[in-house]
């Protein structure tokens, strides 16, 4: 019978489970599954020969499975007797021996090299190793390399001049028109010295300018930096200085959101007098090695990077995928996404390149499920790319919506995919017409790495975010961190090679070396360590288990915890500070110089001073004042004590909602937000709330309550009582009831 040592006695195990009732569930052993028993040599004394009489030990083996796995091991004089007992319903004979195999490597290791660090033993012989490569990467196929990207444009403009190239509200170019003012406006930038590698920095709204400016900086031989003139001005200069750009195309209306450009030429659009200039296509100066465009991603140094792409990682993107999707003159893609945002290259050249029509998405319209459902139907579009978040908030407009539509694709990226909140979607749409497609991607290897496409049968398939497998032209590594392959079944680091990798980072020698490494299998071959986990599955097929280091996701985009928490340490006041992540939203833990006299004025005077630096999906919406930090024995930060935000922190003194529908409304906003309870006084966004939460609640009132409220309510009237005014004066009441609302917010605002 097994037995424990526990604090103040030695208890037999059955005692315990008896005493602490834990859950129980597939597992042999409720306490815990898997068992080492290591037994030293018991003499040989055991083992007697008398005449006429043998005597034997036992055998010690066990034959039922008490836990899911139990290795036993006995010395016997100068040998190791050893067993392995599992449980049928958790593992099969072929994994055991797996496993038996690699435990006997690792002991042939020690034997043969005992000086060895323990990391470089190794697991799997030559032989296993190399099946596994070859199991990962069974052939890997190289694009030819052929046009560049706006060579390809310009071949869809000669064949289809007169198709409808653009889109955005109301106004629309063809190609043959398109090409044209892209033609002029390049001709005019050769003459400003653009040409190979020249970087040009963009900062637009999402409308037809935007497009006619990539075009043109591409067919002037340059590259293009995305600059969202919605990110805030300190972090707009770091990545003008740090580019190195000397021209900037942007729009009268946006000039004051831009922060000062000392040695900077800027060229507002509209303002251009380009008639002079020919709309014939100009002599292409670039080849496919030349840079395309630099985006900026998070940097855990607290520096953003800008990741070096070309027109050939691009191109071969386009070839490689082509097989799987069949992208033609038949398709409507939408621009949903911010051209800051890698994702939007997929977007913008998927469509242009392969004679498509693209549908540009207002900000206000991508931010408003409603608006932009009815957009996908107005416009019949056919290849839809989203974050899962953000069709999250798409999902339940669809599913309830009785207009048809046109969806041939969905394409998932950007982020983790949670398989089984496409439920609705299967039960309402079936698969027959829309494929729903799970691409993993890094900007480091151009967007998109590999392909899943998905099915009701992986709803309930117990898998973490299933990604596929890589694109044609690339080939991916499974390793751990001495660069050696992990076994079949096992986590490890995912590291991927081919066309798709960038240059490196601009300006960033160390880092580049950090990140794209020499291959140890493939001589002259780099690999982009990606520091995200990822297993293998029998399939072959890879799934998705989260960052290794403290990378997420927020929204879509990629966000190094370490960059927020550099702009937080400059911050007066503030002694220390780190980032976690709890249910999808940064939470900050804060350790003062000194005890603030007012924490949540301190907080509000933090959260403003992080807005000057960072985009909002970076600012935390949880935020914790600590003593000190915990650390662990070994003087490291212990993440695991950070104590979980309380959101009632982050709300005003509690006042109940008054009246059924601030009631109605303020269960609403607790079930998105996930707070337990929301009184009339608090607001929206100081309870975690951002922009996709905000579509999703508006979503809801719609939905539930039967009220049509423009989702930029929502950001004008944040506190509960204020929203549900401007609610109410939407429900059918009559005049004098819409009349005594608005009074009672004006009472309650203290307007006269």
């Amino acid at each position: 019978m097994a037995t424990a040592l526990c604090g103040r006695g030695v208890y037999e195990f059955e005692q315990l489970v008896d005493a602490l009732q834990p859950e129980r569930n597939m597992s042999h052993s409720p306490l815990f599954q898997v068992l080492f028993n290591h037994q030293r040599a018991i003499g040989d004394s055991v083992e007697r020969v008398l005449e006429g009489l043998t005597v034997e030990r036992m055998d010690w083996q066990q034959h039922t499975a008490q836990f899911d796995l139990a290795l036993d091991t006995e010395e016997q004089g100068e040998h190791l007797r050893a067993s392995l007992t599992y449980a049928r319903d958790v593992y099969d004979a072929a994994t055991i021996e797996r496993l038996a195999g690699h435990w006997l490597n690792l002991l042939r290791a020690v034997v043969s090299e005992p000086q060895q660090r323990i990391a470089e033993l190794a697991l799997l012989d030559s032989a296993e190793q190399q099946r596994l490569i070859e199991h990962w990467n069974p052939s890997v196929e190289p694009q030819v390399q052929g046009p560049n990207l706006h060579q390809l444009f310009e071949a869809q403009a000669a064949l289809q001049p007169q198709a409808v190239a653009l889109r955005c509200a109301d106004a629309s170019l063809s190609y043959g028109e398109l090409n044209a003012q892209a033609n002029r406006l390049a001709r005019k930038l050769r003459e400003l010295g653009v040409g190979p590698d020249v970087r040009v920095g963009i900062a637009t709204e999402r409308a037809i300018p935007l497009v006619v400016g990539l075009l043109a900086i591409l067919k002037a031989g340059g590259a293009y930096v995305p600059l969202d003139p919605q990110y805030p001005a300190e972090r707009l200069s770091y990545m003008i200085e740090d580019s190195g750009l000397h021209l900037l195309l942007t729009q009268e209306h946006l000039l004051h959101n831009l922060p000062p450009r000392v040695g900077v030429q800027t060229l507002c659009l509209e303002h251009l007098a380009l008639d002079a200039f020919s709309e014939q296509n100009l002599g292409n100066l670039s080849d496919a090695d030349n840079l395309a465009y630099v985006i900026y991603t998070s940097g855990s140094t607290g520096r953003p990077k800008g990741a070096l792409l070309s027109h050939a990682n691009v191109t071969r993107l386009l070839s490689a995928t082509q097989g799987q999707f069949n992208f033609g003159p038949s398709d409507v893609w939408t621009l949903f996404h911010s051209y800051a945002f890698d994702f939007s290259v997929w977007e913008l050249f998927g469509a242009l390149c392969t004679g498509g029509r693209l549908v540009i998405v207002p900000y206000f319209i991508s931010r408003e499920p409603q608006a932009f459902h009815q957009l996908l139907c107005d416009e019949q579009v056919t290849v839809l790319n989203q974050t899962p978040t953000a069709f999250r908030q798409l999902l339940p407009i669809a599913c309830n919506s009785p207009q048809a539509l046109a969806l041939r694709w969905v394409i998932f990226g950007g982020e983790a995919l949670e398989v089984s909140s496409l439920r609705p979607w299967y039960e309402r749409f079936g698969s027959s017409q829309t494929t729903l497609v799970n691409m993993y991607g890094i900007t480091e290897t151009t967007v998109h790495v590999t392909f899943r496409a998905l099915s009701p049968s992986d709803l309930d398939a117990k898998v973490q975010s299933p990604i596929g497998r890589p694109l044609a032209d690339l080939s991916w590594y499974l390793l751990d961190s001495q660069l050696q392959p992990v076994p079949a079944g096992c986590a490890g680091e995912l590291y991927i090679a081919g066309a798709g990798l960038a240059r490196g980072y601009h300006g960033r020698a160390g880092l580049t070396a950090e990140r794209f490494v020499a291959s140890p299998f493939v001589p002259g071959e780099r690999l982009y360590r990606s520091g995200d986990l990822a297993r293998q599955r029998a399939d072959g097929n890879i799934d998705y288990l989260g960052r290794i280091d403290q990378q997420v996701k927020i929204r879509g985009f990629r966000i190094e915890l370490g960059e927020i928490e550099a702009c937080l340490k400059q911050q007066i006041g503030v002694a220390e500070a780190v980032l976690s992540v709890h249910q999808g939203q940064l939470c900050a833990y804060v350790v003062a110089d000194q005890t603030p006299v007012d924490p949540l004025l301190w907080r509000e005077q933090l959260r403003a001073a992080l807005k000057v630096d960072l985009p909002d999906y970076m600012v935390p919406s949880h935020w914790l004042l600590l003593d000190a930090l915990p650390l662990t024995g070994n003087g490291k930060l212990d993440r695991n004590a950070l104590p979980l935000p309380d959101t009632e922190v982050s709300q005003r003194p509690y006042r109940a909602p008054v009246g059924e529908l601030e009631t109605q409304l303020a269960a609403i906003w607790a079930s998105v937000l996930g707070v337990e309870r929301v009184g009339r006084d608090d607001n929206f966004f100081e309870l975690g709330g951002h922009s996709l939460l905000a579509a999703q609640a508006s979503a809801r009132v719609e939905l539930e309550l039967g009220i049509e409220l423009a989702l930029r309510a929502l950001f004008e009237a944040a506190d509960l009582h204020t929203y549900a005014a401007l609610a109410q004066a939407q429900t059918p009441a009559d005049n004098a009831v819409r009349l005594s609302a608005l009074e009672s917010l004006l009472d309650e605002m203290e307007i006269n």
